[in-house]
């Protein structure tokens, strides 16, 4: 009997939504955490570091570690510690005599089940018999970015018609799907990446050039998408005098969707596209939508600046992991993994670089902004190295 790999893309699909869910449900509600459990607001601040360091963290276990679990223990794995640290964060906090307490344990435990479906979200979908690879992948990546619009925009909608005091059952709403995802990756078929699961290490690896290059890429990407997402709120905020609320939808709401559109497209066209030169033309609107939002004199330009860079940073990451599967096509799990870790990398160090600037130039947020340019910069000269880069390996068309 045909196997049926329409059940792997769902289970795919859902898990990057989980992601989504993960990263983006907690930081709606860190004012309602600093007034309700008197949480100063420089330790909120470590709630979205510690998430992203146990990622990390993550993300390095399952080089070594995922094969030899399995990808189907370790993604059911994924969906089961998003749902327990959902649920964690909204009983947790009132069990331990220390609120704080609570929140950091159920965002490492969620964060544990993000890291896992993130490194391997890509190689169970790309070890799936599709044609175009590379538009598989897009379209996989572009359910994060549907799922952070989603996430703001109905948990918007329900503390609006329910009252932000209960977010702890939509808490438990949210890890409904995680939940339900669990049975999905029990039952759809899923591929080894590598033959007997003997890709290459870590050590192999580092020993390419080419993947050097690609890891470059990979914290370009992260630094272009998450310096913009991270402050585009705060941008619209000072930029046009707009509320918090307001701020979120026409900040990283409006960025998540038009990176959302960049990698739908792809996903939809892309066998019709030639993936490198959509790499350098995003690049290259990237480092424009920068310079406009730190240059411009007029906030509303600025701000449709922030808004469009959310399409030219679309293609990125996935263009990077199709890239990497092709001309490196036994990297295995470990290459997945370290590419990941790479783009954590980028979106940990970009935001704190920009934030850095903007504060040593007396807030002056546009300044971080022009900071921000580099990693663009850094990402197309890559790509151009990249491209002399043959050896052997497959071309990309």
């Amino acid at each position: 009997m045909a196997k049926n790999y329409g059940k792997t893309l769902l289970a795919c699909y859902l898990g990057f939504i989980t992601q989504a869910i993960a990263a983006n449900f907690a930081p709606l509600l860190f004012l309602k955490f600093h007034k309700d459990y008197s949480i100063p607001l420089g330790k909120i601040a470590l709630i979205s570091g510690t998430f992203f360091a146990a990622q990390l963290i993550v993300d390095a276990l399952c080089a070594r570690f995922a094969d030899r679990i399995g990808y189907r223990e370790c993604v059911i794995a994924s969906e089961l510690c998003s749902a327990a640290g959902l649920i964690g964060l909204a009983f947790l906090p009132e069990i331990f005599p220390d609120p704080f307490t609570g929140i950091i344990l159920s965002a490492v435990v969620y964060a544990v089940g993000s890291g896992l479906i993130e490194v391997l979200g890509s190689p169970i979908v790309e070890a799936c018999p599709f044609e175009h690879k590379e538009a598989a992948m897009s379209l996989l990546h572009s359910f994060y970015c549907w799922g952070s619009v989603g996430v703001i925009l109905l948990s918007t909608l329900f503390f609006m018609v329910f009252g932000i005091d209960r977010w702890k059952i939509l808490a438990c709403i949210w890890a409904v799907i995680p939940l339900y995802n669990i049975y999905n990756f029990a039952v759809c078929p899923i591929e080894p990446l590598a033959n007997d699961g003997k890709g290459m290490g870590a050590g192999g690896l580092l020993r390419l050039p080419l993947f050097w290059v690609a890891v470059v890429l990979m914290v370009c990407a992260g630094a272009s998408e998450l310096s913009m997402a991270q402050w585009a709120s705060a941008y619209a905020e000072s930029a046009l005098g707009l509320s918090k609320a307001v701020g979120d939808l026409a900040g990283p709401c409006m960025f998540a969707i038009t990176m959302g559109v960049s990698r739908t497209i792809y996903g939809k066209y892309g066998d019709r596209m030639n993936l490198m030169k959509f790499m350098l033309g995003s690049g290259t609107l990237c480092l424009f939508c920068y310079l406009t939002a730190s240059l411009s004199g007029a906030p509303a330009v600025g701000l449709a600046g922030c808004i469009l860079c959310g399409f030219s940073v679309g293609i990125m990451w996935p263009g990077t992991i199709s890239i990497c599967s092709n001309r490196i096509p036994a990297g295995g799990t470990a290459m997945f993994a370290l590419l990941a870790m790479a783009g954590d990398l980028g979106g940990a160090f970009g935001p704190g670089l920009v934030g850095s600037i903007t504060q040593n130039a007396d807030d002056n947020l546009q300044r971080g902004m022009l900071a921000g340019c580099l990693f663009p910069l850094v990402l197309i000269i890559s790509l151009f190295v990249l491209k002399g880069f043959r050896g052997g390996q497959k071309e990309i068309r």
